[in-house]
């Protein structure tokens, strides 16, 4: 049966070394997992994924707010009581143990009668088809094989919520591909409730069923990866969420439309209640610039490009301070130097408030189509 999880306001902060201070690394923090979802912490090395992974797992205590695993509020509950499991990104094996010593080690020291030991181990290994390599030792196994010996040993402990930091980190990008599919069809198959903690956004987009975007300790968005990235909510998840990110504009509203700012570029569009001179910020997707097509045109100089199989990267010099960075289909060869028209569609357009950051809702909602 699967577990669901809620953090409700929690707060942490960790006291300053050799100070009689303390920093504050989670700012009201509130979420829920559903039973049998996979949610994913995205952010930046020190947003505060891993704290709050570790308090979800009672190795830390917030100072504020609840912990609830399946409507029961765990704050004071020690990790070995909390029905969960962790993998770790070391993986964390022992390397003078087998493969089924390692997952069983932790039903050894609980003392869970042999039988039961070997009936859960011949489950397990036939879940994560590693029944023919049980008797190798880690330095044996590949690195896929080691991740489904640490995932093994995590489900073989009766866990049905499965805490994951980082756990493809250490490995090769071909494998990585492999493990986040095998990953997530396991955790269909099994209905298995797993938090899991990346930097990688592919890694983020490619597996969640619901993604948290983390910045400094608070919480920018929660949405499913389709509307994370059609209807980001403000300009840093904009800019974070897509490789290449999102172009993002610095802009004048004027009478007839708006002014991208340090350049003579003017789009014409409906205000729908913007106020003549509230400086916004425009956003549009590199996919979504268009070579000689769509509503608004932008006359362009081609800095550089990258190829990349059927699609190039192109960075356009527009005026501004950053180049404009589209990516387009192969259909002609692009020369560095030469001038080009840049299209865009009006419903492509994100639009974000100046001085906030927050998504300005003027245009037909993306996340719809």
């Amino acid at each position: 049966m699967s577990s669901s999880l809620a953090l409700r306001g929690v707060n942490k902060f960790f006291p300053t070394p050799g100070k009689n201070t303390s920093v504050q690394v989670l700012f009201d923090f509130s979420f829920e997992a559903l039973p049998g979802k996979f949610v994913v912490f995205l952010g930046p090395s020190g947003c505060g994924k891993s704290t709050a992974l570790r308090l979800i797992a009672g190795l830390e205590r917030p100072q504020a707010g609840e912990i609830v695993i399946d409507g029961s509020v765990v704050n004071d509950v020690p990790p070995s009581r909390r029905k969960l499991a962790m993998v770790f990104q070391s993986y964390a094996l022992f390397p003078h143990l087998s493969a089924a010593e390692n997952i069983l080690f932790g039903l050894k020291v609980r003392r869970v009668p042999k039988k039961e030991r070997d009936q859960r181990l011949e489950t397990v290994a036939a879940q994560l088809e590693l029944t023919d390599f049980l008797k190798r030792k880690p330095l044996q196994l590949s690195g896929g094989q080691q991740q489904r010996v640490a995932l093994g040993r995590a489900l073989v402990s009766g866990a049905s919520l499965i805490l994951m930091d980082e756990p493809l980190s250490n490995l090769d990008a071909k494998l990585r591909q492999q493990m986040r599919t095998e990953l997530r069809d396991l955790q269909r198959r099994l209905g298995l409730t797993v938090i899991y903690v990346t930097h990688d956004q592919v890694e983020a987009m490619t597996m969640a069923d619901q993604v948290i975007v983390m910045r400094e300790g608070r919480i920018d968005q929660i949405d499913d990866p389709w509307t994370l990235y059609r209807t980001p909510c403000r300009t840093e998840v904009a800019k974070f969420i897509g490789s290449p990110p999102m172009n993002i504009l610095t802009c004048l509203v004027t009478e007839e439309g708006l002014q991208i700012k340090g350049t003579r570029h003017d789009i014409a569009l409906d205000h729908h209640g913007l106020e003549t001179g509230q400086m916004v910020s425009l956003g549009v997707r590199p996919e979504d610039l268009l070579l000689d097509q769509g509503e608004i045109s932008l006359d362009v100089r081609l800095l550089s490009g990258e190829l990349l199989g059927a699609d190039q990267i192109a960075r356009f010099d527009i005026g501004a301070n950053d180049p404009l960075i589209a990516r387009v289909h192969n259909t002609e060869r692009l020369v560095e130097g030469r001038r080009y028209h840049v299209g865009l569609r009006t419903e492509d357009i994100h639009l974000f408030d100046g001085g906030s950051g927050e998504r300005i809702e003027i245009f037909r909602d993306k996340a719809a189509n």
